[in-house]
């Protein structure tokens, strides 16, 4: 682990009975039935986690998520208890949905990638005839996708598909569906007040041992959702040019150029020190765009022990 990035953890605290380590966040199990979250410095794209970590990005995308949860506690009850640490949440223990609820308002990425092949219907959900790439829907959609195990790719399902599998349960399904139409109504609020429009997102839920349905994981960060700028949207779409994008987007646009999609027999193009520069500052710009706050860097000469201290204090307290 260089030291100015954390891409690897290993804590012993105490009570701990598990480590879960995704290819973003290690979730360290307490007895307690509570869960330590730290956001490390990883980069995965197309489901590929890349070799280098990026300065800051852990902090920004807690910091982003927990800030988003406190913003919408009042709408969804959401597993955060304290963030300790820049890089650090700390919830309850949940049962995990075996499903991602993604919710699009515009035809992008995933979903545009499909239409141009010519498909015409997304997780069971039909798309309209005559859409061109980054036009908005005339309501948002849900397309869910399957949890998959580190390593493997999310797989789109349809409402239908997770019910008959039994998945989740109808009446489960019915508050998945209504948390996540009001988070991304809410998420698309606070987007618009910061001169941006939230694309599409990606919910992920849970239940507590009291069968409470609660959000987890992260919410509103750039590795969920797709942000574009506001200004010039409208001319963008008109000319048929790109839209100016706030997620992480360009590392995957990076890579595409570089000959990488993630599938067999492609080489991963080296990350120089420069261009992890690069995607840090683009990370701090996408948190000071989305927050509209100056983002302020934690100190990074000893990540590793940082995080321990805080997270021991917390849990002594």
């Amino acid at each position: 682990m260089s030291n100015k990035t954390i891409t690897d953890t290993n804590y012993t605290f105490p009570g701990q009975t598990n480590v879960y380590k995704g290819k973003v966040r290690e979730v360290y199990s307490l007895d307690n039935d509570l869960l330590v979250m730290i956001a490390t410095d990883r980069l995965s794209a197309f489901d590929v986690v890349m070799p280098k970590g990026i300065p800051y990005k852990g902090q920004i995308l807690n910091q982003i998520a927990t800030k988003m949860m406190r913003n919408t506690e009042d709408l969804v009850p959401n597993w955060l208890a304290a963030t300790p640490d820049p890089n650090v949440a700390v919830g309850k223990k949940c049962e995990p949905f075996k499903v991602e609820m993604v919710i699009r308002g515009y035809m992008s990425g995933h979903a545009a990638r499909e239409y141009k092949a010519g498909k015409r219907m997304l997780c069971g959900v039909p798309l309209p005839e005559g859409m061109k790439e980054n036009d908005k829907f005339p309501q948002p959609i849900i397309t869910p996708a399957t949890k998959a195990e580190m390593g493997d790719h999310d797989e789109d399902i349809s409402k239908e598909d997770i019910l008959k599998r039994g998945i989740v349960s109808a009446e489960d399904y019915a508050v998945l569906e209504d948390y996540t139409h009001k988070l991304f109504q809410r998420g698309t609020e606070i987007a618009a007040e910061r001169g941006l429009i939230l694309v599409d997102t990606k919910y992920e839920f849970g239940k507590t041992a009291e069968g409470e349905i609660v959000l987890i994981d992260e919410i509103h960060t750039p590795d969920s959702s797709r942000y574009f700028y506001a200004d010039g949207y409208a001319e963008r779409q008109e000319k048929g040019e790109a839209q100016k994008q706030l997620s992480k987007e360009f590392v995957r646009q990076w890579l595409i150029s570089n000959g990488f999609q993630g599938l067999e027999g492609q080489t991963l193009p080296e990350m120089t020190d420069a261009y992890i520069e690069t995607v840090s500052e683009r990370y701090i710009e996408l948190y000071e765009n989305i927050t509209g706050e100056t983002f302020v860097k934690a100190d990074l000469s000893d990540i590793d022990k940082r995080i321990e201290t805080n997270v021991l204090n917390y849990l002594n307290a």
